[in-house]
């Protein structure tokens, strides 16, 4: 489960920027999270509060967005989400698409006291 690491280092990134700020205690971390990213958004939720105890993270939510890939034909210029990166153009059949965005795992925000 990968998703435990990956919250470790959502904490870690949080702790510092909180405490860079003053913070002593964070509330909310939110997070976006790409559809195409590998990350299971459940398994993430379920490890943040291991990863945040005994850090200023601890008892804090962790606000999770999905984000939906979205791609372009480089043929035809069709436009949509993108649900498979390795299906062809609907419209066209041409293969691949040009991905923009769905791949992120950012910290968007934080919401500290």
């Amino acid at each position: 489960m990968h998703e435990l690491s990956l919250a470790l280092s959502i904490v870690d990134v949080a702790a510092s920027a909180a405490a860079e700020r003053g913070a002593a205690r964070i509330l909310a971390v939110r997070v976006k999270v790409g559809r195409l990213s590998a990350v299971e958004p459940d398994a993430l939720r379920a490890a943040f509060p291991i990863a945040a105890d005994g850090t200023p993270c601890a008892g804090a939510e962790l606000i999770v967005e999905e984000v939906a890939a979205h791609g372009r034909c480089p043929s035809c210029g069709a436009e949509g989400v993108v649900v498979d990166p390795l299906a062809p153009c609907a419209g066209c059949g041409h293969w691949p698409l040009e991905l923009e965005g769905g791949r992120e795992l950012t910290i968007d925000s934080l919401e500290v006291d």
